[in-house]
């Protein structure tokens, strides 16, 4: 007798329900290894890496912007034609109205798909104007930064402030500006010799739906809630703390204009939305910038930020460090690069995730020598280089899942687990051979400075 319908289970489907929900090879060998902090030096890299390829092509960035405009525009007359179209029948191609129903849909998904993605590659061009990395001119690098992000509804002035502190001390629990962990302290945990799993279970046991749900919410509102109450941020601040007051302590004094000028240009965006009309606004704006609320794995616009960083510097097997062993490299290279989206997301997200460490090496190079900037870095670095080709959306719920907390103690410290597990663990055998040497961070940071390169660089 043949099988009953629906009784046979192919072994491909088995493997396509699972390979995107697995841990990558690399995330699996970094967690089976006790971790130890790299002791290569900054100038070991900066020596390594050919100096042409920290110059910047104004002209070469200009074709980028000028690139993404055009997609923008192009997109923007295909989605006004989808109307025309389905009401002349296609061309007379598809006269059946259910076949007209389902060309006009695919097309304004098409849409929405693409135009999120071209507007998350301009997010990348406006951050990377921030960094000074597109044109030679600063003057230039601000003006188009801040109109692409303006486009963006972000706070141009005020994000690059903060972000440029981050860069500054990436990975330091005591002074990096974004998802600093929380610790075991503030989730009124009893201490770990005492704690017991119903302590853990009573504070972070969820639902998978709920799990999902507050992953959405992340995801969607979390950049917003970052800029109006600095969540996650530095905890130097005062609760409260926002992006958009000129006197908040977030900003030297001498930024106070330009924080004016973001809410500006702030104001002035919205402006042209409600002048645009809410049918408008919802169709052609609104769904591709909010996209990304529907499905975390896309990486859009406006979470696009929030992800991006998260998935970055959120890892169960990457350390975060106190200010007793903490340096600008070992800060730098607690960084994971991830190839997001393929070839998507090299093309339209100018390298931003897949050559991430390399920016963080190299704040002022241009992203379109982040691939050979890599290549070197890992090169030098060899086994504290940090690359995970784990899929998105299972590596962003690991993460949320996973990297719940940190120990009060400790200088080098992991996320733990909602059963107060950590994924690795510090050599300290090697860690205690490193200080024997006499580690320094300044020794491990020296670097005969270059304007354009050196860490200390004033960036502000």
């Amino acid at each position: 007798m043949g099988r009953l319908p629906g009784s046979y289970f192919h072994p491909l489907a088995l493997v396509s329900s699972t390979m995107y929900f697995r841990n990558s090879p690399e995330y699996e060998e970094r967690r089976s290894k006790p971790f130890a902090p790299p002791t290569v030096t900054l100038k070991q890299i900066h020596d390594a890496v050919p100096k042409h390829l920290l110059q910047c092509n104004s002209y070469r960035a200009a074709l980028y912007v000028l690139r993404d405009i055009t997609f923008t525009l192009l997109l923007f007359k295909v989605a006004s034609s989808i109307t025309p179209w389905y009401d002349s029948d296609f061309g007379g191609y598809i006269p059946w109205g259910w076949a007209k129903t389902i060309a006009r849909s695919a097309l304004w998904l098409a849409y929405w798909w693409f135009q999120g993605l071209v507007w998350a590659g301009i997010f990348c061009l406006g951050h990377d104007a921030g960094h000074g990395t597109l044109f030679a001119s600063n003057k230039l690098n601000n003006a188009v930064g801040f109109a692409l992000h303006c486009w963006l509804l972000i706070p141009y002035y005020a994000w690059r402030s903060t972000h440029h502190a981050h860069h500054k001390a990436t990975s330091s629990i005591e002074r990096d500006e974004n998802y600093v962990p929380y610790t075991r302290s503030e989730y009124n945990l009893p201490e770990e010799s005492k704690a017991t799993r119903f302590d853990y279970a009573e504070v972070f046991e969820e639902t998978p739906i709920y799990v999902l749900g507050r992953m959405l919410i992340m995801q969607g509102c979390g950049w917003w809630v970052y800029l109006a109450r600095n969540q996650m941020g530095s905890k130097m601040y005062p609760a409260g703390t926002n992006h958009f007051s000129p006197s908040s302590p977030l900003f030297k004094k001498e930024q106070r204009t330009s924080i004016i000028l973001s809410n500006i240009g702030l104001g002035c965006m919205a402006a042209l939305l409600l002048y645009a009309g809410p049918s408008r606004v919802f169709r052609y704006y609104l769904i591709p910038y909010l996209r990304a609320q529907k499905d975390p794995t896309h990486c859009l616009i406006p979470h696009h930020p929030v992800m991006f960083t998260y998935l970055h510097h959120s890892d169960p097997t990457i350390p975060h460090y106190r200010k007793g062993e903490w340096s600008f490299l070992r800060g730098a290279a607690a960084t994971v690069d991830r190839p997001l989206l393929g070839w998507m997301g090299r093309f339209f997200f100018h390298n931003i995730s897949h050559d991430h460490v390399a920016h963080h090496f190299f704040i002022q190079a241009p992203f379109y020598n982040g691939p050979q900037i890599t290549r070197v870095i890992k090169s030098v670095l060899k086994d504290d280089y940090n690359y995970d080709s784990t899929p998105s959306f299972y590596a962003l719920y690991r993460s949320f899942t996973q990297c719940l907390f940190i120990e009060e103690e400790g200088d080098i410290v992991f996320y733990k687990n909602k059963y107060g597990n950590a994924a690795r663990e510090v050599q300290h055998s090697a860690l205690k051979q490193i200080r024997a040497s006499g580690w320094h961070p300044e020794q491990q940071d020296k670097l005969e400075a270059r304007p354009d390169t050196h860490p200390s660089i004033k960036l502000d």
